[in-house]
């Protein structure tokens, strides 16, 4: 029996959710309990062109599951492992692209936490603080709290010029 496509789609957009999933267990040969219309016309509608047009070519199957097998799809690398995978964000900010709510080298940064005087040394490359050179404020804040918060807000440096 042939099936015209056409006419089957455009009847699917007119079936409610309840006709939409005893319509779905017919081409597909199981119960759905998904509500969702969007998914069922489309998974019904992808299914009614199969049937009436052909699925996919052993061939095609083939290739498919060949290019999924050669994919790189970790991003990266397992912990412990020496493989490099793409660029490695060091943590150091370029020159050009410094922070206008950092003041400038060689400043100190001061802030009274638990009343405890904080001096925080800015560095070309990082910060200084307790005879250690930490990356961010952020992580100076931790090393301070112990535990994550946000460099500027922790050392009130939110605006530009702030210092």
């Amino acid at each position: 029996m042939q099936i015209n496509v056409t006419r089957e789609l455009a009847a699917l957009a007119r079936l409610t959710i309840a006709e939409l999933r005893a319509r779905y267990a017919e081409v597909f040969g199981e119960p759905t309990t998904t509500g969702n219309r969007t998914w069922l016309v489309r998974r019904i509608a992808w299914r009614i062109q199969v049937l009436a047009e052909g699925d996919l070519s052993q061939r095609a199957r083939t290739r498919a599951a060949e290019l999924a097998r050669d994919a790189d799809i970790r991003l990266i690398p397992p912990k412990g492992s020496t493989a490099i995978a793409g660029p490695v964000h060091t943590g150091t900010v370029p020159k050009e692209a410094s922070d206008a709510r950092l003041p400038s080298p060689g400043s100190v940064i001061t802030r009274i936490y638990k009343g405890t005087a904080i001096h925080v040394k800015v560095l070309a490359a990082g910060f200084e603080y307790d005879g250690r050179t930490f990356l961010s404020l952020s992580a100076v804040a931790k090393a301070i709290t112990g535990s994550h918060c946000n460099g500027f807000h922790f050392f009130k440096l939110n605006k530009a010029g702030a210092a």
